[in-house]
């Protein structure tokens, strides 16, 4: 590549200072694992309310599971991706390339299952758990952004 074209490579480039790109990955993370929380509790409405507690409080024990056994390492890879790039990054940098196609396949997944005959009060509790294991997952790139932006003014 010569010099005029990496210019204008660099130039085009909407780079923002690494910190930001946790801050990023939280706000999507939280973003997703909200609006799924939100469609899964609509759709425990049609419990009893007893059962709709216990199916939450089953759904949260299960998400923070699901975080801890699987999602853990897949937040910890994408701080240590984030942590290896160069103070200023793309803004797009805060996931992987791969990690957008996991995203649409996600989103996919995700409309697919709500236009089935399934009932939703069925697709209450993996909603409510996967939505858990993004709220969890996003407290991590937060964490790690704070403690970037500390580490700045100390």
């Amino acid at each position: 590549m010569n010099q005029d074209n990496a210019a204008l490579i660099a130039k085009l480039n909407p780079a923002i200072p690494r910190r930001y790109l946790f801050a990023l990955a939280g706000i999507l993370w939280m973003f997703a694992g909200g609006l799924l929380c939100f469609r899964g509790e609509l759709w425990l409405e049609e419990f009893p309310s007893g059962t709709e507690l216990l199916i939450e409080v089953i759904s949260l024990g299960l998400a923070a599971a699901g975080y801890v056994f699987f999602f853990f390492r897949i937040v910890q890879k994408n701080i240590d991706r984030i942590g290896r790039l160069p103070e200023k990054a793309c803004l797009f940098a805060f996931t992987a390339w791969h990690g957008y196609i996991m995203i649409a396949t996600m989103m996919t997944l995700g409309i697919t299952l709500r236009t089935t005959a399934i009932p939703k009060y069925y697709l209450s509790i993996p909603y409510t758990v996967m939505g858990g294991i993004l709220l969890i997952g996003s407290l991590r790139f937060y964490q790690m952004f704070w403690n970037a932006r500390a580490g700045e003014t100390a």
